[in-house]
């Protein structure tokens, strides 16, 4: 919720938050934990980013990192949603599961394309999506997307369409390992 809400006196209320009544705290607005968790990627992606560590620089990228912060609670997105901060751990066992999936894809692929006789066959199907929340499904089938092999080409609640180059591909999406396993990182969020 944001924008400007009105509470039961009838007066106006900035910023969609109600100061810590019953709403957030059933949502788990946490902004303390959610902005370190921001502030801690930011730092982490601007020092993987530039590489740098001189003092003008590093004094550059703290006041960039202030700008950000202060632009995310500016615009209230300092949620359970704008800083997943619930699957960061999930998510940590979860990519490794990932990358190997998609260099087992890569081979199948290279396989069915350099193969003689050219044993490929593009397919159009619904897939289920388990998952609950928008940046679960948006996960599913974003890893759907980096498996050689298959494109998610449209995502609606509880069934993702999937474009497959071959049959084997279509299984291995029908099979419902990833969407378990991206149903496990999306937790109970």
């Amino acid at each position: 919720m944001t924008g400007r809400n009105t509470n039961s006196n009838g007066d106006r209320n900035e910023g969609g938050r109600d100061g810590g009544g019953m709403e957030s705290q059933k949502s788990g607005y946490r902004p303390v934990i959610h902005g370190i968790g921001l502030c801690l990627a930011l730092i982490a992606a601007w020092l993987l980013f530039s590489g740098y560590f001189q003092p003008l620089l590093l004094g550059l990228g703290a006041v960039s990192v202030a700008f950000c912060l202060w632009i995310a609670m500016r615009m209230d997105l300092l949620d359970h949603e704008g800083v997943p901060l619930q699957i960061t751990w999930a998510s940590l066992r979860y990519m490794p599961w990932l990358f190997w999936e998609i260099v087992k894809a890569n081979i199948d692929v290279a396989k069915h394309v350099l193969a003689s006789d050219l044993k490929i066959a593009p397919s159009l199907f619904d897939a289920p999506a388990s998952q609950k929340t928008d940046l679960g499904q948006t996960l599913y089938a974003n890893s759907i997307t980096l498996t050689p092999g298959t494109v998610s080409v449209d995502l609606d609640p509880g069934v993702i369409r999937v474009h497959a180059l071959h049959p084997g591909a279509a299984d291995g999406v029908l099979e419902g390992e990833m969407d378990k396993r991206v149903t496990a990182v999306e937790g109970n969020t």
